[in-house]
C-alpha cells in the first residue's frame, strides 16, 4: 500500500513535471513573429516598417501590433509634427486588415517566426498589454533612437537577456546618415534627400553599432536572422514572404540638384560679371534674395535646434552657410553702411573656413550645396568691398 502511494505521488510529479515543461517549451499556443514591410513610394514609407504579430491558436486570435500610429486629425498636427511633440502610439489590428494596405500599396511583407520559449512569449504578451493601456500607448518619436522599429527591437531583445547577434549588420565607421542615403537614392529621392541632409545635423553622423543600426526595418531583419539566444540556438526560426512584391524601379536622377545648383549658380555668376548699370540692379536683387533666403533658412535651423524636441536636428553645420544674421543684412544691403561691409568680411571668413574643412566636419553637407557656397563666398568678397 506504502509502495503504491509513492508510484502514485511519482507518476504525479512526473506529470506535473511534464506539464510545466511543456507549458514552458516553444511549442506552447502562442506565436509570435516579426513583420517587416517594404519600402513604399511616399517619404514616410521610404524605410519601410517593422510590426509584431501574436498568434494565439487557443484564443483563435492573430493580431499584428504596431508602433507606428499617429492621429492625422489632430487640431495642431502640423505644428506638433515641426516641434517633435506629436504623440506616436501602439495600435492593434487583425491581421488581414493590417495586410490590406500593403496589397493595395503593393509592398512585400516577410515574416520571421521567433524562437522563443512560452515564458519568454508570455512576456512580450504581457508587454504588450500593459503598453495597449492608456497613457502607456503613448511616445514622443525619434528618427532614431525611438521610432516604431526600435520599440519592437526592444521589445524582443529585451525579453532575452544573453542573447547576440553573430555578424556586423554594417560595415564599421557607418552612419544613420549613410543608412538613410542609401534609401533615398535606391527610392530616387534627391530633393528629400537635400532637404534631411539640411535640416538634420551631425547626430546623424555618429557612427552606430548593431543596435542602432535596427532602427530601420531592414537592419532589425538582418539583426533577428543572425541572432542567437543560449549562445547556439538561432532566434529566427522560420522566415517566409506573406507578401512578394517586386522592387520598384526608380524614375528621378539622384543628382538633379547638385545638377541644378551648378547650373544656375553658374549664370548666376555670369549675371554678376556682366557688366552695365541694368546687370547691377538686377546683381542688387539677386543679393537681396540670396540673404534673404539664407537669413529665414538659417533662422528655421536655429529654432529645430533649440525650439524643437527633435535630438536630430541639434548640432546644425549648415548654419555656416545659412546665416541667420544674412536675413538682418538683407534689409540695410541697399544703404551699405561701414558695418555692413565689415559683416560681409565675416561672412566671407566663415563660408571659406566651411569650404576648407568641407570633407572634416563632424557633419556630412549634401555635396548641391557647394555651388551655393561658392557664389555666396563670390557675393561676399564683392559686397565687401562695395562703395556707394
Amino acid at each position: 500500500m506504502k509502495f503504491s502511494r509513492l508510484a502514485l505521488l511519482i507518476c504525479l510529479f512526473q506529470v506535473f513535471f511534464l506539464a510545466a515543461h511543456a507549458q514552458d517549451s516553444s511549442n506552447c499556443h502562442v506565436r509570435i513573429s516579426l513583420l517587416t514591410c517594404a519600402p513604399g513610394q511616399e517619404l514616410y514609407s521610404t524605410f519601410g516598417h517593422t510590426a509584431i504579430r501574436i498568434t494565439d491558436s487557443i484564443r483563435r486570435t492573430d493580431i499584428v501590433y504596431n508602433y507606428g500610429t499617429f492621429d492625422f486629425d489632430d487640431p495642431n498636427f502640423y505644428m506638433k509634427f515641426v516641434r517633435g511633440k506629436l504623440d506616436y502610439f501602439l495600435s492593434a489590428a487583425y491581421y488581414p486588415d493590417f495586410m490590406v494596405e500593403y496589397q493595395e500599396d503593393q509592398r512585400s511583407v516577410t515574416e520571421q517566426i521567433l524562437n522563443l520559449s512560452c515564458s519568454q512569449k508570455m512576456q512580450i504578451v504581457r508587454a504588450l498589454e500593459i503598453n495597449m493601456q492608456g497613457s502607456n500607448r503613448m511616445y514622443k518619436y525619434d528618427f532614431v533612437y525611438d521610432n516604431c522599429t526600435t520599440r519592437v527591437r526592444d521589445l524582443i531583445f529585451g525579453s532575452l537577456p544573453g542573447s547576440g547577434i553573430t555578424k556586423q549588420l554594417v560595415p564599421e565607421g557607418t552612419t544613420p546618415r549613410n543608412l538613410i542615403h542609401s534609401y533615398l537614392d535606391r527610392g530616387g529621392e534627391p530633393w528629400s534627400k537635400l532637404g534631411i541632409d539640411i535640416l538634420l545635423g551631425a547626430k546623424l553622423d555618429r557612427p552606430l553599432d548593431n543596435k542602432v543600426a535596427m532602427f530601420l526595418p531592414d537592419y532589425l531583419l538582418k539583426g533577428v536572422d543572425s541572432a542567437v539566444i543560449n549562445k547556439t540556438q538561432p532566434l529566427n526560426e522560420q522566415k517566409r514572404m506573406l507578401l512578394d512584391v517586386p522592387s520598384p524601379v526608380a524614375a528621378s536622377w539622384n543628382y538633379t540638384p547638385v545638377a541644378l545648383f551648378t547650373i544656375l549658380c553658374g549664370l548666376l555668376a555670369v549675371l554678376y560679371l556682366s557688366p552695365g548699370k541694368r546687370a547691377q540692379a538686377v546683381s542688387r536683387f539677386i543679393d537681396s534674395f540670396l540673404l534673404y533666403f539664407t537669413g529665414v533658412l538659417g533662422i528655421l535651423l536655429v529654432f529645430m535646434w533649440w525650439g524643437t524636441d527633435h535630438k536630430m536636428t541639434k548640432d546644425n553645420f549648415n548654419l555656416l552657410w545659412a546665416l541667420p544674421t544674412n536675413f538682418i543684412a538683407a534689409f540695410f544691403l541697399w544703404r551699405n553702411p561701414l558695418w555692413l561691409r565689415r559683416y560681409f568680411y565675416v561672412a566671407f571668413a566663415i563660408n571659406a573656413i566651411l569650404l576648407a574643412g568641407w570633407f572634416w566636419l563632424p557633419q556630412e553637407i549634401n555635396i548641391a550645396i557647394a555651388p551655393l557656397v561658392l557664389l555666396l563666398l563670390f557675393r561676399y568678397a564683392k559686397l565687401a568691398q562695395r562703395r556707394i
